[in-house]
């Protein structure tokens, strides 16, 4: 059997260059579903938002029948399409991110933004599609073969190497920069950050670090103690940066 495929927007960015921006015909045996044959061209099913079959919406489990023209869509940021079926599972009140083990330098700066990013760089990857879906967390990673878990419904694909971008890419395409609350999580273990007093933790500080600061925060979860130093000027660049990239 086989049928026209179409792939809409940033989804040909996991083509081939041969293959990009044009109609494909596919062959395959048997009764396929439409989310096997968009997966075996290497597009993840959480990257899709909605699909036509000649014309008429359907799920991932519909069996694309001969000569069938499909047409694949990624998701919708300012196009309505409420009378149709969207396959992607309603946004997440408050998002919640997993990361795999290649992407520490991104959790840290999510963490900064004060976004729950779970981290460990041991996590295979049943634990990252499990801990997705029990929890219902965003899966964040370059690789498409784990997005094409089963287990996995909410999940991000990134096509950077570089964390700076990566955390632009993820704020924009979640849509979070109202839900940005820096400093308010720890950067070394997620755990929530809590204003205290300096007779509170004195005893812990260094000598300059005691006498030139006055403001500190504590996490709650493994004790880390935080201030305004250079560091905190390092951050406030980077949200700086991430602002203006938002008005361009």
């Amino acid at each position: 059997m086989d049928a026209n495929f179409r792939f809409y927007a940033e989804l040909n960015e996991f083509l081939p260059k041969v293959s990009q921006y044009q109609t494909l015909h596919i062959t395959f045996k048997d009764c396929q579903s439409v989310k096997h044959l968009i997966e075996s061209n290497g597009i993840p099913h959480t990257e899709v938002d909605m699909v036509l079959v000649n014309g008429q919406s359907v799920d991932f489990s519909y069996l694309v029948r001969q000569g069938d023209r499909v047409a694949v869509y990624p998701v919708f940021e300012s196009m309505g399409i409420s009378p149709l079926l969207k396959l992607r599972p309603a946004p997440l009140r408050v998002a919640r991110f997993v990361l795999d083990g290649h992407l520490g330098r991104l959790a840290a700066y999510l963490r900064m933004l004060g976004f729950d990013a779970l981290y460990r760089n041991d996590y295979d990857d049943l634990e990252l599609a499990q801990i997705s879906a029990e929890q219902k967390r965003i899966l964040l990673t370059r690789d498409r073969g784990l997005l094409k878990r089963s287990l996995v419904t909410r999940g991000y694909c990134l096509r950077t190497r570089d964390p700076r971008q990566q955390l632009l890419d993820v704020v924009r395409r979640f849509d979070l920069f109202d839900q940005i609350q820096p400093f308010t999580r720890c950067m070394a273990c997620n755990g929530n950050l809590r204003p205290v007093d300096k007779a509170e933790i004195e005893a812990q500080l260094q000598p300059l670090t005691r006498r030139y600061f006055q403001e500190f925060s504590h996490c709650d979860r493994c004790g880390q103690i935080y201030w305004k130093g250079s560091h905190h000027e390092h951050m406030q660049t980077l949200l700086a940066w991430l602002e203006e990239s938002d008005r361009n």
